[in-house]
């Protein structure tokens, strides 16, 4: 079964890709890879209840298990010690990143409060783009008398884009709204 925006990227945006950037082949032109979503959830070192309580919105959110990530060093200051459970991720393929996608551009961004649009400026060179988000209550799923902390999360969204300037468009054809 194919979702909306996996046919919307079929007939409308692969077309548009390949004639604005002159491509030979459509396969050449950028796609979207993975989104991962991550929560850091450093007070976890205290209280272990809280990594419990960020995996089991990490799963609303995405719809599958997240994968516990440990500390790779140990760092005194922080009283962390290396393999302590300090974070929740999560990768999403196929047909249920496309359900994010979907979800996160016409649903949860529009929730955010004073929201003018997501940065331009957040492409890392080679074609992927990261987006912080400050609350998870943004999300549909997520219940506001069933959280006790607001936590917030990483979405990286990878793509095989070449260079910004196509993963920008590909991006912005995908309906994110990027700020003017």
């Amino acid at each position: 079964m194919t979702t909306r925006l996996e046919e919307r990227y079929k007939s409308d945006i692969l077309p548009a890709l390949v004639e604005k950037f002159n491509y030979s082949s459509v396969m050449q032109a950028p796609k979207i890879e993975k989104i991962v979503l991550n929560m850091g959830v450093g007070d976890a070192v205290t209280n272990a209840k809280n990594l419990d309580e960020a995996v089991q919105e990490l799963t609303l959110i995405s719809g599958q298990k997240p994968l516990v990530t440990k500390a790779k060093k140990s760092i005194a200051g922080f009283r962390l010690r290396e393999g302590m459970p300090i974070g929740a991720k999560v990768t999403l393929r196929d047909e249920r990143m496309y359900d994010f996608l979907d979800k996160l551009v016409n649903v949860a961004l529009p929730r955010v409060r004073d929201f003018h649009g997501v940065s331009n400026r957040a492409f890392d060179g080679r074609g992927n783009y990261t987006l912080g988000i400050r609350e998870q209550l943004i999300f549909p799923e997520i219940n506001y008398d069933d959280v006790n902390r607001v936590r917030g999360l990483d979405v990286v969204i990878v793509t095989t884009a070449n260079n910004d300037e196509e993963s920008h468009e590909l991006l912005s054809q995908f309906g994110m709204p990027f700020a003017k």
